[in-house]
């Protein structure tokens, strides 16, 4: 009982800590570009892993990694963090926080499509009653976010945000496969690091300008609270649980509680069609998730 209080705690801190990075996303990007973000936020992820390593003793692990596998996080880095969050900032950058962030939220609807095709599992026919469900809600924050806030969104950013989604269930297809393989603290590590190689690298060809302390501060609150602490507590949540399907459902709370923190901190004001197509695309994977019976 205690270690499912535990649980509980763990699973609310990393729920929190979603909560809040929307807001931080666009908070960063008043200072810095998209690419400074990723960049900042990459370094800051490392340092927390690097600490984590470090604090299990699990650097030996290292040693233990084929040039194969080196290979493989090289290829994972790339995919996540690089790819995945140039593309999701530079869509906050061009949209209202509360456009960007439940269209992002769609991914496992991509999710499912991308298993069908690359496990040839057949979608469950009534899948396609939860996908469709999500997608309208999509189609309503897409469409009519525009219109209740007064101001077209262009279609590069909400195109850019559907493409986050469809990277991060592209990550999550290869993560999955292979995380038995490795340890949790080894793989974020490894991902962390080659995406921090690459974004030095970047920098060197591009240039940066990080001469804002107000910009560095946020930047590394989103590696803090969106890729490092929340991933931690989030695992240490379900190692201790026995109810693990708990755990996951207390994640449908952070999409709802950001838009608090949109509103309140970035005074944007939150439109109907935003709550209605959230609760759509939560409906949907809901439904998705809990309803429908997929063999193994």
């Amino acid at each position: 009982m205690k270690e499912n209080r535990k649980a509980i705690l763990f699973a609310c801190i990393a729920v929190l800590s979603w909560s809040t990075v929307a807001t931080a996303f666009k908070k960063s990007l008043q200072y810095l570009s998209h690419f400074e973000l990723v960049l900042v936020a990459c370094v800051t992820s490392l340092i927390i892993f690097t600490l984590l390593m470090t604090f299990q003793k699990k650097w030996h692990l290292l040693k233990d990694l084929k040039a194969k596998e080196w290979g493989y996080f090289a290829l994972l880095g790339l995919l996540n963090p690089v790819a995945y969050y140039l593309v999701l900032f530079k869509s906050y950058d061009l949209l209202p926080a509360q456009v960007a962030q439940p269209i992002n939220y769609a991914w496992p609807i991509v999710l499912v499509v991308l298993l069908a095709v690359f496990t040839r599992q057949p979608i469950p026919p009534k899948k396609y009653i939860g996908m469709a469900v999500s997608l309208g809600g999509v189609a309503l924050i897409s469409l009519g976010g525009g219109q209740a806030l007064g101001a077209s969104l262009p279609i590069s950013g909400l195109l850019l945000a559907a493409s986050s989604a469809v990277l991060w269930a592209s990550y999550w297809v290869v993560n999955n496969k292979n995380k038995e393989r490795f340890d949790a603290s080894l793989a974020f590590f490894m991902t962390f690091l080659f995406g921090s190689i690459y974004m030095t690298a970047g920098a060197l060809f591009k240039g940066v300008d990080l001469n804002t302390v107000p910009g560095l501060l946020w930047g590394s609150y989103v590696g803090a609270f969106e890729m490092g602490i929340p991933f931690i507590f989030f695992g240490l949540a379900m190692r201790k649980t026995d109810n693990p399907a708990l755990i996951n459902q207390l994640t449908y709370l952070s999409p709802f509680m950001s838009l608090f923190f949109i509103a309140m901190i970035l005074g944007e004001k939150i439109v109907p069609t935003t709550f209605i197509g959230l609760a759509l695309i939560v409906i949907g994977i809901v439904f998705n998730e809990y309803f429908v019976k997929t063999k193994k």
